[in-house]
This record gives C-alpha cells, structure tokens and sequence, in this order.
C-alpha cells in the first residue's frame, strides 16, 4: 500500500455498531449517556464565573447552574469526553493517514462564504443545543438509547430540519 495514501474508511455499519457500544457503555459505567454541548457549557460558565462572579449571583441561568454542578471544570467528565473525543479523532486522522486541514465547499465558493456559512451554522446549532436541553449525541442519541420520547422527536426534528436547510445550502458544498 501506498505510504501516501489515505487509508480506506470503517464500515459505517461497524462503526455505528461500534459507537452504540460506546454508548452503552458509558451508559453502564457513568449512569448516563454521551453528550458534547455539556462541556461547552461547563468551560462558559467557569469563565464568566471567573471573570466576573458577580454576574453569575445575579443571572439566574449561570446561578443555577453553578448550584447544580459544584465543582471545577475539571471535575466534570465531560469535560474529559470532549477532550478525548479531539484528541482521539486527530490520533485517528494521523493514524489514517487523512490529518490535513482543508475548507471543503462548492466550486465557485469563496472561502469567506464558507466560513461565516459555517460559524452562523455552528452557532444556531449551538443555540438550538441549549433550546433542546442536549446535542445530538447528549438528546438525541443518549435519548434515543434510553427509549425517551424526547430524544426521539429531537433526532427526527435534526433530520427533519437538515433535509429541509439542505435544500437552500447545498450550493455552499456542492462540487459539481
């Protein structure tokens, strides 16, 4: 085989079975299911607490959500998950051979285009995270897991709503 040459990808079929493995898993072990928007939260929260404690007494989401999960960052494991889950995707990249930054868009895109395209994206996405009360991997598929109805809707809303933006965006990553 070519050194050069990315490495061929997982079956997605492994790999879904592999990543419900995972999930059962901490499931078993931690009591609870997989979620990434968590984290982000506990890092805001820590450094508004950090910089201006004042404003965390007065405001009630920061308040009661500090009453709720004493502790550091560092305290909490999904902290640690977010962590690993960067650390454990560049491993696998380099491992691949596939490690290589790129912007991937639609012929005639510009890369600034694409950019904010992505960020205003990332930052609905994130927004509808905290409306939703988890991620995709936190509410939908932790939920999903456990048979919760509310997890269900959110992964046929996600679905739903990325079949229907798709429609309207698919110039910005369309290559041909």
């Amino acid at each position: 085989m070519d050194s050069h040459k990315p490495a061929p990808l997982m079956n997605p079929y492994l790999a879904g079975v592999l990543l419900g493995l995972v999930l059962v898993a901490a499931i078993f072990i931690s009591g609870r299911g997989l979620g990434a928007s968590g984290a982000l939260k506990n890092v805001v929260v820590a450094t508004v607490e950090t910089v201006s404690p004042e404003h965390v007494e007065h405001v009630p989401a920061y308040s009661n959500y500090v009453a709720s999960h004493p502790g550091s960052i560092f305290s909490s494991w999904l902290f640690f998950e977010v962590i690993g889950i960067m650390f454990g995707a560049l491993l696998s990249a380099v491992i691949a051979r596939r490690a290589h930054l790129s912007l991937e868009k639609g012929i005639g895109v510009k890369n600034r285009t694409r950019v904010i395209a992505a960020i205003i994206g990332g930052a609905f996405f994130g927004f509808g995270a905290q409306l939703g009360r988890g991620c995709t991997s936190g509410a939908a598929l932790s939920g999903m897991a456990v048979l919760s109805f509310g997890g269900i809707l959110t992964m046929m809303a996600i679905f739903a709503s990325a079949y229907a933006f798709a429609w309207f965006f698919r110039g910005l990553w369309r290559r041909s």
